[in-house]
């Protein structure tokens, strides 16, 4: 039996194919002509005629029409476009992340600023940024620290953030939430730019 994996089916999505030449089965439709003029309704014959006059197809480009909108052109050139557009769509989209940066309490400088540079790395790349201190045994006692932490990233990065969740404390570990601005681009193209003047 033959069987395809639903996973496989979602990988290549199908750009609907409109019905061309006989494939259109009505009486009459409302033609464009291969250069954008509306001739106007005409008969399905007609149409047809037309476009193989021109060596085209006749497409039909809105069936819900009364009546339908058909068009000549070069179907196989229009649809070989349609599903660029579709695959260059598909690239722009950014599915939106939440990375997790951790610290401790009492993360020294070098590790600190290692942290925020990943962080900066992921809301460059559009993602919300997850910053949490985890306390460990005794540390619980000085939750302070971590606050104070926080306090210092979230102002630090406070021209590229919005404060999604403000800081919270959760069993042994404190968090806040943040996004990248929605110009985060231009901030960073900015600060680069006045750091090159400097």
């Amino acid at each position: 039996m033959a069987w395809r994996s639903r996973s496989k089916a979602k990988m290549k999505p199908v750009v609907p194919k409109e019905r061309i030449n006989e494939k259109i089965r009505v009486n009459s439709v409302r033609l464009i002509s291969e250069d954008g003029k509306q001739v106007g309704v005409v008969s399905i014959s007609e149409a047809l005629k037309a476009a193989e006059k021109v060596d085209l197809d006749l497409v039909e480009i809105s069936p819900n029409a009364n009546p339908p909108v058909c068009k000549i052109m070069d179907f196989g050139q229009y649809h070989y476009q349609k599903e660029r557009k579709m695959r260059d769509s598909r690239k722009k989209q950014h599915v939106v992340q939440t990375k997790e940066v951790k610290f401790g309490p009492n993360t020294d400088e070098h590790d600190y600023n290692f942290k925020k540079n990943n962080a900066l790395k992921f809301l460059k790349q559009h993602n919300k940024v997850k910053f949490t201190v985890r306390f460990r045994g005794r540390q619980l006692a000085h939750k302070e620290l971590g606050i104070k932490l926080l306090e210092r990233l979230l102002d630090e990065l406070k021209e590229l953030i919005d404060i999604e969740i403000q800081t919270k404390s959760e069993g042994r570990t404190i968090y806040t939430i943040v996004s990248p601005k929605k110009d985060i681009d231009n901030i960073i193209e900015r600060f680069e730019k006045e750091e090159i003047g400097k």
